[in-house]
């Protein structure tokens, strides 16, 4: 209520974005996971239970991403629309690999040719990386512009789909299954190296107070429940401890739930707006510009030019 209050009192400083909602974030969060876990698909070894269950999860997950975001629109119809500005837009590139990877997926579904995984694999991997860059191209709202963004987006979905592949061998009896273990430790350590270079490039480059503090807050369970939990459940299947498949659902679901959890907060609850941004105070007569003003902000840094000589 005290954050509320200062925001209303001052309405230059950063607000949170609401033309996103709950149904744009479901699309970055089951359709992202989607995308990871079709490129890991491979990692089964092609047994033909497992991948068709991988495959067909992978495509539900995109598809019910996309539905999502359909429903967004107010004139539904007008998602055709999409299709025409591959060459500007990012969204567009989405569309497409969506298309692509319903295709090829679909087909590798029917057929079990590891071309066709491999190949949905790799348009997967293009959704992703297509997602992550469409909401860093949003410039208006700091933590998503973030540079780091686009390498944490996208390695927040392979360790996603790394856990849900994790979770469907669980219960497979032939598919091997430390390779997907293996595989998901890597994704689950790309995640956290990432995640704490984007907090703390966030943090030097200067962010809406509200935002540094919703993903500070994220920050300790993140790491946690994302990472070292399902990191240790990882290690005890590796183990052969008893109960291997709980462990490995565990981790799988773990890594997958961590992953939503952080994708979550940034789309609906750390997007707060640029707000009121000056380099410099103007003045009117003679004299120096006052400091840089940006209300609302944490830890900005501004690049000041020094005043001109004046001349005569």
């Amino acid at each position: 209520m005290k954050q509320r209050a200062r925001r209303l009192s001052n309405p230059m400083a950063p607000r949170q974005q609401h033309n996103w909602d709950w149904r744009a974030a479901a699309n970055f969060i089951v359709g992202g996971a989607g995308g990871g876990l079709l490129l890991c698909v491979p990692v089964a070894g092609f047994e033909p239970l497992a991948t068709r269950v991988a495959v067909l999860l992978g495509l539900v997950l995109v598809g019910t991403g996309l539905t999502c975001v359909w429903f967004e629109i107010g004139r539904p119809w007008r998602a055709l629309n999409v299709f025409l500005h591959f060459s500007s837009s990012w969204m567009t590139r989405e569309a497409v690999a969506a298309l692509l990877l319903f295709i090829a997926g679909g087909l590798a579904f029917v057929t079990l040719q590891p071309a066709l995984a491999v190949l949905a694999g790799l348009l997967g991997l293009s959704f992703l990386y297509c997602q992550a860059r469409m909401l860093a191209m949003n410039k208006g709202i700091p933590a998503w512009r973030h540079p780091r963004t686009v390498p944490l987006m996208t390695a927040t979905g392979l360790a996603e789909g790394a856990g849900l592949l994790t979770c469907v061998l669980a219960f497979s009896l032939i598919a091997p299954g430390n390779r997907a273990l293996l595989g998901l430790l890597i994704f689950l350590a790309a995640r956290a190296l990432f995640w704490q270079r984007y907090l703390d490039g966030l943090t030097a480059d200067g962010a809406p107070a509200g935002s540094l503090h919703v993903l500070r807050d994220l920050a300790p369970r993140f790491l946690l429940f994302g990472h070292l939990l399902p990191a240790i459940a990882a290690f005890a299947a590796l183990a052969g401890l008893p109960g291997r498949p709980a462990w490995m659902l565990a981790a799988g679901s773990l890594a997958l739930a961590g992953g939503w959890r952080l994708k979550f907060t940034l789309v609906l609850r750390a997007a707060y707006t640029q707000g009121l941004a000056m380099p410099r105070l103007p003045v009117r007569g003679q004299g120096s510009a006052g400091p840089a003003v940006k209300p609302g902000w944490e830890s900005a840094t501004i690049t000041r030019t020094a005043p001109q000589e004046r001349l005569g």
